[in-house]
C-alpha cells in the first residue's frame, strides 16, 4: 500500500511540474545538430550556443495551460533558471529543482519536501531526452516581427512529437520573451517572459533550492532501492 501511494504521490507531483515546465524547456532543450533546419536561424544558433557555454536563462514567468477538451485553464507565475540539464522554479508557493538525476519539489503550503530519482523516460520535456534526439523531426524557421522580435517556428508531422508546432518570440537582444506551442490533442501552452537574460554563474550555487529546516522530508528514492 505505502509503494503504491507513494508511486501516486510522484506522479501527481510530477505531472503539476510538467504544465509549468513543458514550453519552457523547449529554450534549452532541442540540440541544433539535431534539428532540420529549412533556413538561416541565426537568433535561434546563438540562444542553443549560449546553452552549450554554459550560461543560464532567468527570467519572471508566466504559465498557461489551456486544456481543448475540458476548456480549464491552469495559471502559473513565479521564477525560472534554465541551464543546458537542469532547471529551477519557484513560485505558487512551490519550488522545484531538477539536476538531471533528482528532482526535489518543496511544497509550501504543506510545508513538506519530496525527493524522489528524476526518470527521464517519465519525462517528455526533459533536456537530456531531448538532447538523445528525442525531437531530431522538428524543422526550423525564424522571421522578423514587430519591435525588432524575431519569431522562430519549430514544427513536426511525426505523430510521436510532443508538440506539432511551437513559437519562440526572441527581443532584439536575442533573449526569450514569449513561447507558444500547441500539443498532438491541441492543448496550448503560452508561457511569457519578464526581465529574461543569459547569465554565468556556478550552477551549483545557482540550482540550490532553498527549504526550511523543520520541512517534512518524503525520499521516494527508498521505494527503489
Amino acid at each position: 500500500m505505502r509503494r503504491n501511494s507513494m508511486k501516486s504521490l510522484k506522479n501527481l507531483v510530477f505531472k503539476r511540474s510538467l504544465l509549468t515546465t513543458a514550453v519552457v524547456l523547449i529554450i534549452g532543450a532541442l540540440p541544433v545538430q539535431q534539428i532540420v533546419a529549412q533556413n538561416s536561424t541565426p537568433v535561434f544558433d546563438r540562444m542553443k550556443s549560449l546553452f552549450e557555454e554554459g550560461q543560464i536563462f532567468t527570467a519572471e514567468f508566466s504559465h498557461e495551460y489551456n486544456d481543448s477538451f475540458t476548456g480549464e485553464q491552469q495559471r502559473t507565475e513565479g521564477n525560472i533558471w534554465i541551464g543546458k540539464e537542469m532547471y529551477k522554479i519557484e513560485g505558487n508557493n512551490q519550488r522545484m529543482m531538477v539536476d538531471g538525476r533528482t528532482s526535489t519539489v518543496f511544497d509550501g503550503s504543506k510545508n513538506r519536501v519530496i525527493i524522489s530519482d528524476y526518470i527521464e523516460e517519465e519525462d517528455d520535456f526533459a533536456p537530456s531526452r531531448m538532447l538523445q534526439g528525442v525531437d531530431d523531426s522538428y524543422e526550423v524557421s525564424e522571421e522578423p516581427g514587430e519591435n525588432g522580435e524575431t519569431r522562430i517556428r519549430l514544427v513536426s508531422d511525426d505523430p510521436f512529437s510532443v508538440f506539432i508546432e511551437v513559437f519562440i518570440y526572441a527581443d532584439s537582444d536575442g533573449n526569450p520573451v514569449r513561447i507558444e506551442a500547441l500539443d498532438q490533442v491541441e492543448n496550448e501552452l503560452i508561457t511569457r517572459f519578464g526581465t529574461g537574460e543569459f547569465i554565468t554563474g556556478d550552477p551549483a550555487e545557482i540550482f540550490q533550492l532553498e527549504v526550511p529546516g523543520n520541512a517534512e522530508q518524503i525520499d521516494l528514492r527508498q521505494e527503489t532501492r
